[in-house]
């Protein structure tokens, strides 16, 4: 190990995995929530957030545990700061903004969550995993798309960011460009077999952790599953056989 380095130890591989709870009802995501158990974090997103609202986010914080608040915050920097400490009062463990905010929105979501008791880590979204290089074009963006990523992803390292959301397909990329003390959360993961649904750039949980994430969010392939439980069981195994050996060297 290189003089000036210390290893970061990596999260157990059961909080590795983050369910995504896209359901439409509180009783749905709680039912899922008691199938699956307390080991994995919980994302919870637009929809259900718009339908539910705030108290289930409590209520799954309150009962211990992890929530990761996607609702991908993009407005003006005052706009967004409030919206993250607003979460913040939530006692959620993480939550998304933009990376296309820009610089002075993404250093006032970072100072806002600094300010709070236990501050979220800060996760900036660099490209849709729904998207592929078309749509880029489309939307008026002259580059690839993994030069997109690394893009926001520098961007939002630079103003302070905690980590990226990213699909597996650059997963690899940005831990070289970034380093190890950046975390990476990769959506679009699917377990050998399943439909890769909207999700344009996926891979299994094998694949993402071995090219270096630190989380991984799954869908439908459990929520989706008969026994959403068994289903999320079988990710954690397929997680601690990539990590098995794998650390993180960080400067000391």
């Amino acid at each position: 190990m290189p003089e000036g380095t210390c290893v970061r130890p990596l999260a157990a591989a059961a909080e590795r995995l983050i369910v995504a709870l896209d359901v439409a009802t509180a009783s749905e995501a709680k039912r899922l929530v008691q199938a699956i158990g307390p080991g994995p974090g919980y994302k919870i997103g637009k929809q259900l957030f718009v339908a539910e609202g705030p108290g289930l986010v409590r209520e799954l914080t309150g009962s211990g545990r992890r929530v990761f608040l996607d609702l991908k915050f993009h407005d003006i920097p005052n706009t967004v700061a409030g919206a993250v400490r607003s979460a913040a009062e939530l006692g959620v463990s993480m939550l998304t903004v933009h990376a296309c905010g820009g610089r002075r929105m993404l250093e006032a979501a970072v100072e806002a969550a600094g300010k709070a008791g236990s501050p979220p880590l800060v996760l900036a979204v660099t490209v849709l995993t729904s998207l592929g290089e078309a749509d880029l074009g489309e939307i008026g963006v002259p580059v690839g798309l993994t030069e997109q990523v690394i893009r926001l992803a520098r961007l939002a390292q630079q103003a302070g960011c905690g980590g990226v959301v990213a699909s597996p397909r650059e997963t690899a990329e940005l831990r070289r460009e970034l380093g190890a003390e950046m975390v990476l959360v990769t959506p679009g993961v699917r377990p050998a077999g399943s439909a890769s649904g909207d999700q344009a750039r996926t891979a299994t949980p094998g694949e993402a952790i071995r090219a270096g994430a630190d989380y991984i969010v799954v869908g439908r392939p459990i929520t989706g599953a008969p026994d959403p439980g068994e289903a999320a069981r079988a990710v954690v195994v397929e997680i601690t056989r990539a990590a098995e050996g794998r650390s993180l060297v960080v400067p000391a």
